[in-house]
């Protein structure tokens, strides 16, 4: 019995001879302040260098972080252009390449070379990503020290910004912080890499993780060919935006190619129960 229960039974104890409805009254009441309290108890992981974190940024409610496929590119651009110590040099705009139809990280990469861009001093390794409508999924790597903290302000004040100016709004774009969790262990990464990679099946099969799939190949070729906006593609070995993920280390821990498609796949047709699904993955 954990220390929330025993204070929810003490809480409980001189009610016994109230009337029915006002002890139920009580008893809801006093439920709810200490599962907030037990919310507000839960600190945010510290962010240490060469630590693993799924992360989730969502758009204030009612709201969607993109309209059009230059809202998905520029998001794309901004994930790997803001990923450096260093600002983002001024006369770097993707804007002017949007018209490009088969636009892509390597396009990104050679024009920013041709400016004479330095380096990057990368802040995090992106390890995977999905964008949705209305939220970010990214799994990264910490490589110095802030760089977590300072890679996520970037986004937010660079896409925020550009966002606002494009649909002549104003105010936040994002709700609040952004969730993170730590993961732990190779099963929790192995678990998080399915549950990131197959957020895009809710567009087409709504509430599909409690109603079930319909049409389980039309789920598949979705994720493998269809979505663009994830990592999941260049996982297969479909190049996609290759160039801003580094995709060694989890394919190596999915056991391969044919192991990411397979946990992935496996997960969508079985349900198979996923290891410490309840603590990475982030709603």
């Amino acid at each position: 019995m954990d220390v929330y229960t025993s204070l929810f039974l003490l809480f409980l104890l001189p009610y016994f001879l109230l009337p029915y409805h006002l002890c139920f009254a009580i008893l809801i009441l006093t439920r709810t302040f200490l599962v907030k309290l037990k919310y507000m108890s839960i600190k945010r992981p510290l962010l240490i260098n060469g630590q693993i974190y799924h992360i989730v940024l969502r758009a204030v409610e009612g709201s969607n972080l993109f309209i059009d496929d230059y809202d998905y590119l520029r998001i794309i651009h901004d994930l790997f252009e803001f990923n450096d110590e260093n600002p983002a040099p001024s006369n770097f705009r993707v804007a002017q390449h949007f018209r490009v139809s088969n636009l892509t990280r390597n396009v990104l990469v050679k024009l920013a070379e041709k400016k004479g861009r330095e380096k990057r001093k990368m802040l995090v390794e992106i390890l995977a990503f999905c964008l949705m409508p209305n939220h970010i999924h990214l799994l990264v790597r910490q490589l110095r020290e802030g760089g977590i903290s300072k890679f996520m302000r970037k986004i937010g004040a660079g896409y925020g910004l550009y966002y606002n100016q494009k649909y002549e709004r104003k105010g936040h774009l994002f709700g609040g912080r952004y969730k993170i969790v730590l993961i732990e262990n190779n099963e929790q990464l192995k678990t998080v890499f399915v549950y990131i990679h197959t957020n895009p099946v809710a567009i087409i099969f709504p509430h599909w993780k409690e109603k079930g799939i319909k049409n389980l190949k039309k789920a598949m070729e979705f994720l493998e060919a269809k979505y663009r906006w994830s990592s999941y593609p260049d996982y297969l070995g479909n190049t996609n935006f290759s160039s801003l993920t580094n995709r060694e280390f989890l394919t190596k821990t999915m056991e391969g190619t044919k192991g990411c498609k397979e946990f992935v796949n496996g997960w969508l047709k079985y349900k198979r129960e996923l290891a410490g699904f309840e603590i990475v993955a982030i709603n």
